[in-house]
């Protein structure tokens, strides 16, 4: 089984690798929290749910995990770019997490909106990983 903070950091770690990413962030844009003077834009983790897939029940083989992208530019184009970058790096891809599997990644939701309270754009991308256990 994966946990979710070991699954969360292979994200993490993924995207905290892709050199394109990071220049889309310029820099520290991958956030576990985000701080009052976080630089924006940024990326954050949301919520995490592990269940299992035919019954409901609580299962680390398959879990949900969501990132929100924010950025204050004019328009929703910064937003939609790190959002794509986001998706071409995690969709589809294989994470080794731990001896037990691999865990495969692919993008179950995907929405960008202006959150007119905040005063930003809100991307918000919903990854569906599954963990296959060796034999």
């Amino acid at each position: 089984m994966t946990a979710p903070d070991d699954l969360l950091q292979a994200l993490f770690q993924r995207l905290k690798s892709d050199a394109k990413l990071t220049a889309l962030l310029g820099g520290a844009g991958l956030l576990e929290r985000a701080t009052e003077n976080a630089a924006f834009p940024y990326v954050t983790y949301g919520h995490t749910s592990a269940f299992d897939q035919d019954t409901g029940a609580d299962n680390d083989a398959d879990q949900l995990v969501t990132l929100h992208v924010w950025s204050k530019a004019q328009g929703e184009a910064e937003t939609r770019l790190i959002m794509n970058r986001i998706e071409a790096r995690l969709a589809g891809a294989a994470l080794s997490i731990g001896p037990r599997g691999q865990t495969r990644l692919s993008l179950e939701f995907a929405e960008a909106r202006y959150d007119e309270d905040l005063a930003v754009h809100h991307g918000l991308q919903r990854f569906r990983a599954v963990t296959r256990e060796d034999a």
